[in-house]
């Protein structure tokens, strides 16, 4: 064990050494092109491929340099221990609030989020951003255990150019239905062709839109804070959620107007 975490201290270490590797895995590269990619001398650039070739990482191509087949195969893991580290870098600020038993996918497909979080200056930022999509939708789906007025707000205003669907819980129909004004604005919602809304008496953890493929989760801490917004393109995570959406919608009961 101590050896093994010797040698990846040996490479991590170095952002040389890790983009030499990399480079190498996927093509052979002269010591020049090597030296373009990473801008270290020739003399550090002796010392890297000198102790690639010691542990069999590499070895001399017509070219230059290329990875050997145990070469490739360390460069290939550690590629993906740094794209694991980057998502748990990112996520760690929000990963307390995530109800994470009900995201059932690896948290690997979302490297590539985009993560909104509050400031001083912007409270609202997940909010807005939520909102910023809303407002450049041809088709919305959602499921959520809340609703507020101005998503609510977004999609009326939308609704002769979207498609929209929804599950909500009772606890967010009743929070709209509660206030007159929402309660009018939901009730359009209802009336229009274009848009259907259900009502899911269990559970819904999460509040998840997708928004023309773009999944969006607003996430809240346990006294309902609003803490942060993702939202990802990634194919596994819209799979994901728009199979969460059947489920809920395939139990839900239809909201009418005649109810409001």
């Amino acid at each position: 064990m101590e050896e093994t975490l010797a040698e990846i201290e040996f490479l991590a270490l170095s952002a040389n050494r890790v983009t030499v590797l990399a480079a190498l895995a996927e093509a052979p590269h002269s010591r020049s092109e090597l030296a373009e990619l990473t801008g270290a001398s020739q003399a550090t650039l002796g010392r890297i491929l000198g102790d690639f070739e010691e542990r069999h990482w590499v070895e001399r191509a017509p070219d230059g340099y290329e990875a050997t087949a145990t070469g490739r195969l360390v460069a290939e893991e550690f590629d993906g221990l740094l794209s694991v580290l980057d998502t748990e870098r990112q996520l760690r600020p929000v990963v307390d609030y995530l109800p994470t038993d009900a995201m059932a996918f690896d948290f690997r497909h979302l490297a590539d989020a985009t993560i909104t979080m509050p400031s001083e200056t912007r409270p609202n930022a997940p909010l807005q951003r939520l909102l910023e999509l809303l407002r450049g939708a041809d088709s919305v789906t959602a499921f959520s255990h809340a609703f507020n007025d101005q998503s609510l707000s977004a999609v009326t205003d939308r609704l002769d150019t979207i498609s929209f669907q929804a599950v909500l819980s009772p606890a967010a129909i009743d929070s709209l239905t509660a206030d007159a004004e929402l309660r009018g604005r939901l009730r359009e919602v209802v009336d229009a062709e274009t848009a259907t809304i259900g009502v899911y008496a269990g559970e819904i953890p999460l509040a998840v839109t997708i928004v023309d493929g773009v999944v969006h989760m607003l996430v809240r801490d346990g006294r309902g804070v609003l803490q942060a917004a993702i939202d990802t393109d990634n194919p596994t995570v819209r799979e994901w959620a728009k199979r969460r959406f059947e489920h809920y919608r395939v139990q839900s009961e239809p909201l009418t107007a005649e109810e409001l």
